[in-house]
């Protein structure tokens, strides 16, 4: 008898539970659903135009291999300030050494060939030439004295003719032995030898001068002064002529090509504000201002994008945004205070309209089509549609439709 009265209590608990959980879900399915709203704010809304670009120097200059040649000695390291005339490389110096010291020893054999050239000869013939040019001068002038002797007697009538002509013979044959001597001095040195010898001793100092040359350009200098933004040699590495050792460039300013999509080229103009940001150094930015529209429309090399390149100045202080930098931009094209604000995610398509999902006052879904204006990265401006303090309703998976009565939580 008591097995049975407690049976019925457990059945009748049992059914009194089940009473209750079927009561409570009628109930809960009679509510309205739970939907999150957010509130329709007056706020200052920034647009921006959020896109990357690429750092470029504004005035730069390369400097040059001026010879050919494998680097012995690197004197400046990337990113190092430098002034205008800065060794940055030095190139082996042994051939051009060796080849002044020959330049040089070839001067010295060409003057040492040059002077007795120029003196007329070497010292024992010019020394043998010309004594027997004193000699034959002495004897001219007995000579002469004696034909003037024999020409006082001849007209004083105390000597005869043959005496003065063998007189005068005598000066005319020591005459011609002196021209006789002086051609014989002259001879020595034939103008052809000179000439040989000076072509000699001028392209010896050719090549000393070349070798010198040389020697300088060996020295790779920086032809500015500026920030080494480019710069990837090493010891040891060969250079030919003409090719770049590195890039030198004044960094305090530097200009960034940003890439604008062509639909937003309209929004750009000429001193709008820029920020910049690398992803290299987080948290660092960068500030400039628009300096030049794009004049044509072309296709980002390695993408279908249409762009157009417009071209900004941005303040670089710390000379630490280089060239050659892949950049994020973003360009603020317009700023409107005290807009009617909400969030982009709200927005919904309907019938063809923008709009959003708006609270009524009786707790039911409304759809209201809604003017939008400027827009941040998350963010809208509601130009017309719209009051402050309105709820519109954020996406959600329970499916909603206009006319639904809600539950509006807010977060």
């Amino acid at each position: 008898m008591k097995i049975t009265i407690r049976r019925r209590t457990l059945v009748l608990i049992v059914l009194v539970i089940v009473a209750v959980l079927v009561s409570w879900a009628v109930a809960r399915r009679a509510q309205p659903p739970e939907i999150p709203f957010v509130k329709v704010v007056r706020d200052t809304i920034t647009s921006t135009l959020s896109t990357n670009g690429k750092v470029e120097p504004i005035q730069w200059a390369s400097a040059r291999a001026e010879r050919a040649g494998v680097i012995k000695k690197i004197d400046v390291t990337r990113g190092q300030q430098v002034a205008e005339g800065t060794p940055l490389v030095e190139l082996d110096t042994a051939t051009a050494e060796s080849e002044l010291a020959t330049a040089e020893a070839q001067i010295e054999a060409a003057k040492a060939q040059q002077r007795p050239l120029q003196q007329g000869g070497s010292a024992a013939e010019r020394t043998e030439i010309e004594n027997e040019l004193a000699k034959a001068r002495l004897d001219l002038q007995v000579s002469q004295r004696n034909l003037a002797s024999a020409q006082r007697l001849y007209d004083q009538q105390a000597g005869t003719k043959i005496d003065v002509d063998t007189a005068k013979a005598r000066v005319d044959a020591i005459q011609e032995q002196i021209l006789g001597i002086e051609k014989r001095r002259s001879a020595l040195v034939e103008p052809s030898q000179k000439q040989v010898v000076q072509a000699r001793l001028q392209e010896a100092e050719a090549a000393a001068a070349l070798a010198k040359h040389n020697l300088a350009l060996s020295i790779i200098r920086a032809p500015i002064g500026g920030t080494v933004y480019q710069f990837d040699q090493r010891i040891g590495g060969f250079v030919n002529l003409g090719d770049i050792i590195g890039n030198i460039g004044r960094l305090e300013q530097v200009r960034v090509v940003v890439y604008i999509d062509e639909p937003d080229l309209g929004r750009v103009g000429i001193g709008m504000p820029v920020t910049i940001t690398w992803e290299a150094t987080p948290g660092r930015v960068w500030k400039g201002v628009v300096e030049k529209l794009p004049t044509q429309v072309v296709q980002l090399s390695g993408t279908t994008r249409q762009v157009g390149e417009v071209s900004c100045v941005v303040q670089n202080p710390d000379r630490d945004l280089l060239p050659g930098t892949n950049i994020d931009a973003q360009i603020v094209s317009k700023i409107v205070p005290d807009a009617l604000v909400i969030p982009k995610e709200v927005l919904r398509r309907e019938g063809g309209q923008t709009g959003v999902y708006l609270l009524g006052s009786d707790g039911r879904i409304v759809f209201r089509p809604v003017k939008v204006g400027v827009s941040s990265l998350t963010k809208i401006q509601a130009a017309q549609g719209l009051e402050a303090g309105n709820s519109v309703a954020l996406p959600t998976d329970v499916p909603i439709k206009p006319g639904w009565k809600v539950e509006p939580v807010y977060p």
